[in-house]
């Protein structure tokens, strides 16, 4: 490819989720109850989410087919450009062709309405007035409020409280879309207050928030609870961007050798990745690398095993890599990334040694960032630029070996609200971090036993 880019019709826009459950190498361990500790039921997901979404979550059928009201939105952005980053690869000076899938281009400046168009649309069709959720960053809680805006739902949003203060603008952007944006821990919910009178300055975290959210929606009828990433639907929505990218290769007649994508709880690496992980499992030679932080390293430092996806302990037992999940990490500029636990379908494949993982310091993150922002002119979040740094040491690898590898990253998220932490790490103020064990160890004190 000659070409900067390649954008595709709307008319190549995919009609269905690739839903990669039945494709797995052996089947997802259930989901268990937090009280009985035994395998749950729609019934106890009820309270939480539409029946559609709960078989959607347990569906074994390929693909699932995107509503024609879902892919009328959708058309809003996408489908999203492939760029070639060939100024990148002169500046590297190397071999490899470096391609990335630039989700930026939506509403919210990520892929997350790619899943929160989903949700909002489901639950509208079955009478849910009003949603709740938390955010890391404030990416998420931008797409579910732009996607309640779109179906008439009411929204409102748990934010962790160290990116509320970080990151102003995230919470205006919510609110002209019209949600109800509170930092947590809160004082809404009775899991915000008893975590204050504990900790009264804690920073907050994912599963804080989490645990703020669904209390909210379990203890109101007209509402319901919207999660982000780590749930096998909201990975399978997020799948529409490896499809694209795989129809684009054909069309230029290429296919990645590796496909790299950042970790948090697993939607942005999920959906680029999954649609090419069928294709391995088919026996396709292709590296897929997932990418986290050293200061939230749940795959390259924790456990597979049964653990709560909150803090508090409110959400029922998924098996997945995780910290534990008392685990509040430190204030790190990726707060789409502070999360103990990983997706239950990422954590299998990555057990199954299908996917690989590494971690990485936010320091040399963003001066990839910055490398990326002065050759190819998008100022990226803090969260994609983890594949931004390993999709640059592979191709300098390239360079080192001679080998002529096709490199794909996803891009996930623009970082034009984010320049406070750009700000850190141009006046030599950013810290690395990296999770100390024993701190690792007495998290994983508190994971239940089965």
């Amino acid at each position: 490819m000659d070409d900067t880019k390649l954008i595709l019709e709307e008319k190549d826009l995919p009609k269905a989720w690739y839903n990669i459950q039945a494709d797995l190498p052996k089947p997802l361990p259930p989901i268990m109850h937090p009280g009985t500790k035994k395998p749950i039921g729609p019934d106890d997901l009820a309270p939480l989410f539409p029946m559609a979404l709960i078989g959607q979550e347990v569906s074994q059928e390929r693909w699932i087919e995107i509503p024609e009201e879902v892919r009328e939105v959708y058309k809003l952005w996408r489908p999203t450009p492939l760029f070639r980053a060939h100024r990148l690869e002169k500046a590297l000076n190397t071999p490899a062709r470096i391609y990335y899938k630039y989700e930026g281009v939506s509403p919210a400046g990520s892929h997350k309405p790619n899943t929160a168009v989903a949700q909002a649309y489901y639950n509208k069709q079955q009478g849910v007035k009003r949603l709740s959720t938390e955010t890391g960053a404030g990416q998420w809680g931008s797409a579910l409020a732009f996607a309640c805006r779109q179906f008439e739902l009411e929204c409102k949003v748990y934010m962790v409280k160290v990116s509320y203060q970080q990151k102003p603008y995230r919470r205006s952007m919510m609110e002209t879309w019209g949600a109800s944006v509170v930092a947590s821990p809160s004082r809404d919910t009775e899991a915000g207050r008893s975590i204050l009178a504990e900790h009264p300055n804690s920073p907050g975290s994912l599963g804080i928030a989490i645990s703020e959210a669904v209390e909210d929606a379990a203890k109101r009828e007209d509402t319901k609870y919207a999660l982000g990433s780590v749930l096998n639907h909201v990975l399978m929505h997020q799948t529409v961007i490896g499809q694209e990218c795989k129809l684009a290769f054909e069309k230029i007649g290429e296919y990645p050798d590796m496909v790299i994508g950042c970790v948090g709880g697993g939607s942005s690496f999920g959906g680029i990745a999954f649609p090419f992980v069928k294709d391995k499992l088919q026996g396709r030679n292709i590296q897929l690398i997932a990418v986290e932080p050293e200061a939230a390293p749940s795959i390259t430092r924790g456990t597979y095993t049964y653990d709560f996806g909150d803090a508090v302990g409110m959400t029922p037992l998924i098996k997945m890599f995780t910290l534990g999940h008392s685990f509040v990490p430190p204030a790190i500029h990726a707060g789409g990334l502070r999360y103990h636990g990983m997706s239950p379908l990422i954590s299998l494949l990555c057990d199954e040694g299908i996917i690989e993982a590494r971690a990485v310091h936010q320091n040399p993150v963003f001066e990839a960032a910055v490398l990326f922002a002065r050759t190819e002119g998008i100022v990226p979040a803090p969260e994609p630029s983890h594949a931004i740094r390993v999709a640059i040491d592979e191709a300098i690898k390239c360079r080192e070996s001679g080998q002529r590898k096709t490199i794909l990253f996803n891009l996930c998220g623009h970082g034009y609200f984010d320049m406070a932490a750009y700000d850190a790490y141009l006046s030599g103020r950013l810290e690395d971090y990296a999770y100390p064990r024993e701190e690792v160890e007495a998290a994983m004190k508190s994971v239940p036993r089965l």
